[in-house]
Parts: structure tokens; sequence; C-alpha cells
């Protein structure tokens, strides 16, 4: 008898055939008392088609409206897998966001979770049901849906099952787990039993697709075991958790991962006084556009002014060219630079720490392939370097062999 939140992405849903294969799947390994919560995303490509949609009516496809349009996917989801249990023979019943009792920031597009009152769920389970939940959006407190941005249903399901107490929160994608990197561009990537929430944070943060980091942190702040495994086979996935549990293998790096939806973003001559490099980044924050690498550079012709350069996803460019340009006549600077052909390519590991020459290798690695690096940036666990777009999946081979292949 457990209380098991599982999460289906939009491969996984993506046809009446795959939802029957589902919830076949999830019949078969119901056991008496167990208490189920299936979180759903749009079907197959539904997000992108409703976006592509937009962009015929809008160049600005974002804000409210934009959310009310692509909450309508994850509604068709619930909708048909419910009427599928249904027709299982099985109690069923369809949620969305607001009817979960999911409460939001009112940041449309890139919405966080503030509250969840799950006692509708609850009810419904004590009834018998299995219930089926909209992932990727919520409601603010005046009744506006709201979106979590891309993978945010990950970090529905995972905030559910926090709420919840669940015994565990399975994500059932199209991969059979977390790997060293992944299988698609390096085929000889290493699937992980097991990856600590700090680990899989910084991988999900610096461009691993698999989860989004939101649901990360909520998992490390709720301590929910997280389950990443495939929906198209029974084999046991990877356990995102607090600690190992077991004597496993160690490498000094546990993955490389790496992000091409990047653009560098150059303020040129900001004066150099206090304050302005705050003025820059907190009207960015205050249109909810994250910032990542900075590196702020004096002049030396004119130590009057500085530049400042950072890193920022290509879907904020938009919004974030306008409050550029607003900041450029207010400041005084001289112009903003763009170069959104650019990528990420990061090694992550607690391995790393009292290993020095990770750094240098990394480093060794991009150069003996004449790829050049724009910015560097390193927390405790991670390195990351700016390189171009097109040299990015060579990086990736590369640094994967060079620490990876010689175990």
């Amino acid at each position: 008898m457990a209380l098991i939140v599982k999460k289906f992405g939009g491969s996984s849903v993506a046809t009446p055939d795959k939802m029957r294969a589902i919830v076949n799947r999830v019949l078969k390994g119901e056991q008496p008392g167990d208490k189920i919560v299936i979180v759903v995303s749009a079907m197959g490509d539904t997000t992108d088609d409703l976006v592509s949609l937009a962009n015929e009516v809008t160049s600005k496809p974002i804000g409210r409206e934009m959310d009310m349009l692509l909450s309508v996917g994850e509604q068709i989801s619930i909708a048909l897998m419910a009427m599928a249990f249904q027709e299982a023979g099985h109690k069923a019943i369809s949620f969305t966001g607001a009817q979960a009792g999911i409460t939001t920031s009112s940041a449309f597009n890139k919405g966080r979770i503030l509250d969840i009152q799950p006692d509708r769920i609850l009810n419904a389970l004590n009834d018998g049901n299995i219930v089926i939940v909209a992932g990727f959006q919520g409601i603010t407190d005046i009744g506006d849906i709201t979106t979590l941005g891309r993978g945010g249903s990950d970090t529905t399901a995972v905030a559910i099952a926090g709420a919840m107490n669940a015994d565990v929160c399975e994500i059932y994608t199209d991969v059979d787990g977390v790997y060293s990197s992944d299988p698609r561009v390096v085929p000889t990537a290493v699937k992980m039993q097991e990856i600590t929430y700090g680990e899989m944070l910084e991988m999900a943060r610096l461009g691993a697709g698999v989860m989004q980091p939101r649901a990360v942190e909520m998992g490390s702040r709720f301590n929910v075991p997280i389950h990443v495994r495939s929906t198209f086979n029974d084999h046991q996935g990877t356990m995102i958790q607090e600690a190992y549990s077991m004597e496993i293998k160690q490498y000094m790096i546990r993955g490389v991962a790496d992000d091409k939806n990047v653009a560098k973003v150059t303020v040129l001559g900001i004066p150099n006084k206090p304050g302005y490099a705050y003025q820059v980044f907190s009207e960015l924050a205050d249109k909810n556009i994250d910032v990542d690498m900075i590196v702020q550079s004096v002049r030396v012709a004119n130590e009057g002014e500085t530049d400042i350069t950072f890193t920022i996803s290509r879907s904020d460019l938009i919004a974030a060219k306008e409050v550029l340009d607003h900041l450029c006549k207010e400041l005084g600077a001289n112009n903003v630079l763009i170069d959104d052909k650019m990528a990420k390519v990061s090694i992550v590991g607690a391995g790393m720490a009292g290993h020095p020459g990770i750094a240098a290798g990394v480093f060794g690695v991009l150069g003996e392939n004449d790829i050049n690096i724009e910015i560097i940036s390193t927390s405790e666990i991670s390195i990351s370097c700016l390189i171009s777009e097109e040299n990015v999946e060579k990086a990736v081979k590369a640094i994967h062999a060079r620490f990876f292949d010689e175990h």
C-alpha cells in the first residue's frame, strides 16, 4: 500500500494507443490499497503547435493570453486519460492545475508554485479514483491561469508528491534514466543508478533536459525520492535522492551537460560607478529574465566606463531587448551587442572537490579541439564554459571521453 505520483511526458501520451498502454501499465502494477496520482503533459507536439499558432498572430507570444492558450494542451490530455481509465473499468477523475489546488505566482509563462492544497485530490483518492492532474499549470490568487515553463509538468508532479507526503514520485520519459550525457550525442554515456539532488539540480540547471531544475528543488525541499524511468520498458531507472544508498563506483565527475538555448548579451560603455550594475540586473529581474554567466570588465583606456557581458535564454531575448534599449538611454550606455549563436557546456560532480586538475582538463580538451572559451563560471560542483553553438557537440563528446572513457 503506497501513495505514488506518476508523471508522463508528451511523448508518452502522444496518441490514444500510448494512453491505453499507460493505463495497462498502471493497472498491471497497482497493488491493493495503492493510491495513484498521474500528472500528464500535453500530447506529443501540442505545445509546440500552439506556440506556432500564436506566432502567426503576434510577434510577441508571451504573457497572460499565451498561458491561456498553452494550458489547453494539458486539459486535453487529462480528459482523454481519465476516459481511458474509465473505459478499462477503473474509476478516474481529471483535474486542471487550479482544480488540484495549485496556486502560483503571477509571472506568466514562468509561474512558480507557491502553495498546493490537495484536499480535492485526497478526497478523490479516498473515493477509489485514480486522479489525473494537468501538469505545467496553476492559478494565481486572483484566478489567472499560469504556466510553469518548459518541463513544468515535472515540477507539478514533485510538488504534489511533496504536498501529499507521497512515497515516491516516478517521472516517466522517453529515456530510461539519467545519463552522464545525452546518449543521442554520446553513445557511450553511462546510466546512473543514483544521483544526489545537488548533482541533479546542477545537471538540470546547466542543460540536461531530463528534469526541470525547479522539480529537483522541490524534491530536495520535501525529501521526495524521484525515480526517472522509461515509459516504454520496465527497467530500473535512476533514483534522485539526498544521498547515495549503496557503494557505487565514483567518477570524478557525474555528467557533461550542454545548453543551446543561450544568448550572450554585452552592454557597452556603462558608467563605472556604484549602483549601475544593480540597475541593469534588477530591471531584468523585474521582467522575470534569468541571468546566468556574468563578466564585468573595466576599460583600461577609459576607466570611467565598463562593459558588462552576461548570458540569458534565447527565449527571453525579446523581453530583454526592450529592457536594455530603455536602460541604454537612461544610463548613457554606448550600445548593446547580442550573439544568439552561443551554447554552454558544463561538467558536474561532487567528486570534483579537491581535484584542481579538473578545470585544467576541461580547458585542455577544448583547446586541443580548437574550441574557444568566451566565459567561464564555476560552482562547488560544476564548471561551465560558454562556446560557439557550432562546436557544442564536439565539445561534449571530447570532454566526456576525457573523464569517462578512460575509466
